[in-house]
């Protein structure tokens, strides 16, 4: 699995060669996913917690991150587990506040089909993405 800094470096288009040499691996059908998401963008400063309205907006990328849109900025959240992340299953939400959504919330995942109990994601920090301005 790639590394967050290696997989961004993949989305901008850049090849710089440390990550290339430190990362030798192809890119999973997910990373490749948030890569082509994150194309154009460049990454801020993680943030502990984020303004969500709702979870509509929270996506799964199978094996990679969850990703939350808001305007025009894009929220990664790689998690503590991403193996665990899977399309198939419903997330449940517990969160400790309100309208925001924390690395110390829980999400429990419950098997779309069946029904049953399969996982929790430890959530990490959340990194901004935004596009970059092309000036001149």
């Amino acid at each position: 699995m790639l590394k967050p800094l290696a997989l961004a470096t993949a989305a901008l288009g850049l090849l710089a060669a440390p990550a290339l040499a430190e990362e030798s691996e192809e890119m999973t059908r997910g990373e490749k996913k948030l890569a082509e998401m994150l194309e154009g963008r460049v990454a801020g400063e993680p943030q502990s917690c984020i303004n969500t309205f709702g979870s509509r907006n929270l996506m799964q990328i199978d094996n990679t991150a969850l990703v939350y849109r808001d305007g025009k900025t894009i929220w990664v959240n790689y998690t503590r587990n991403p193996d665990s992340i899977d399309d198939s299953d419903v997330m449940v939400l517990k969160r400790f506040s309100g309208s925001s959504l924390c690395r110390t919330d829980t999400i429990e995942l419950v098997d779309r089909v069946g029904g049953f109990f399969s996982g929790v994601l430890l959530l990490d920090d959340f990194i901004p993405y935004t596009k970059v301005d092309a000036e001149g």
